[in-house]
């Protein structure tokens, strides 16, 4: 069973009937999930993921002391640690005193401010370009128990679906370093005797392509352990995982260098498809770099489109 649905399990058992009983004046300000750091909140967990930070609980999120004060939050907290502390052969650990790291009772702004910088979830133009992806994703990722108010599920949706302009520029940058570091740099290393440099390329051409194809799927891409993981199961471009994996994981010496070389080249072509697919791009060949450019020149908002090319690399 997962995490995921043993957390829920849990709160359906202990958390909704105590909520109910004893705060049923903070049920319309509160809201109530499993999301954040974990492999469990991605459902992602699995036998070995529970050596550690793997316990049934969930968060209560709370809004501003001007609507549920310190008394009010503190007696929260207790009751919560009061729950019971095994559930489905899983121990709970210690709740800190302000909620814990991962669960626990927290304020929403401090969730979001932690995960993104901006505790209402509305970030800048600078912020969608400089927040980890990985963070955002475990901003919207989990499942929401209950929201009373209904400004959880409202700050997830808009975190959710990156602006169109931001996906650009992201997209963007992350092509052009593919088509620099891809056959080009490797090509280039090799012929330098650099072996190690090589393989460094061929890192950074992975690194790049993943990012796009998850921007290609509308998808923050989540922290790089559980990447491949989440490129499987992507509805568009998921079959590059294994190619991926071969340029990882291979070595850079006479036929299996020119393999790669090949491999990168068709990666590259299949972006460029699902790219003229999606309307993305107006160039009309097989340069990656110069779709790199097109992509920008499709940005509506000309302060992001004037910006480097790279800034959301």
């Amino acid at each position: 069973m997962r995490g995921l649905d043993i957390c829920r399990a849990y709160y359906e058992t202990y958390g909704a009937p105590m909520l109910k009983a004893q705060f049923p004046e903070l049920l319309p300000l509160i809201a109530v999930g499993l999301f954040g750091s974990g492999s469990e909140c991605f459902g992602f967990d699995d036998e070995v993921s529970r050596d550690h930070d793997f316990e049934p609980g969930f968060c209560v999120l709370l809004p501003g002391e001007d609507k549920i004060d310190r008394r009010a939050a503190f007696l929260l907290e207790r009751a919560c640690a009061k729950l019971p502390r095994e559930f489905m052969g899983l121990k709970r650990g210690l709740v800190q005193p302000a909620g814990g790291a991962r669960r626990g009772v927290l304020r929403m702004a401090d969730f979001f401010a932690e995960k993104t910088g901006a505790p209402d979830g509305a970030l800048t133009v600078r912020q969608w370009l400089t927040v980890p992806e990985h963070a955002l994703a475990e901003a919207v990722n989990g499942e929401v128990f209950y929201d009373g108010p209904g400004e959880l599920t409202r700050i997830r949706a808009g975190l959710a679906r990156c602006p169109e302009d931001i996906r650009r520029k992201k997209l963007s940058g992350s092509l052009l370093m593919m088509a620099q570091a891809g056959p080009y740099n490797y090509a280039r290393c090799l012929a330098h005797g650099e072996t190690g440099a090589a393989q460094l390329a061929a890192i950074e051409f992975v690194k790049h392509a993943m990012r796009a194809v998850f921007l290609l799927n509308g998808a923050w891409q989540p922290y790089y352990k559980w990447a491949f993981r989440a490129l499987r199961a992507l509805p568009k471009l998921s079959l590059l995982a294994e190619l991926m994996e071969y340029l990882l994981t291979t070595g850079n010496d006479g036929e299996t260098a020119r393999e790669k070389r090949g491999v990168m080249e068709g990666m590259m072509a299949d972006i460029i498809a699902e790219l003229k697919a999606q309307g993305l791009t107006k160039a009309e060949c097989g340069d990656l770099e110069q779709h790199a450019f097109s992509v920008n020149d499709g940005i509506q908002d000309a302060e992001i489109r004037n910006l480097h090319v790279l800034a959301g690399a």
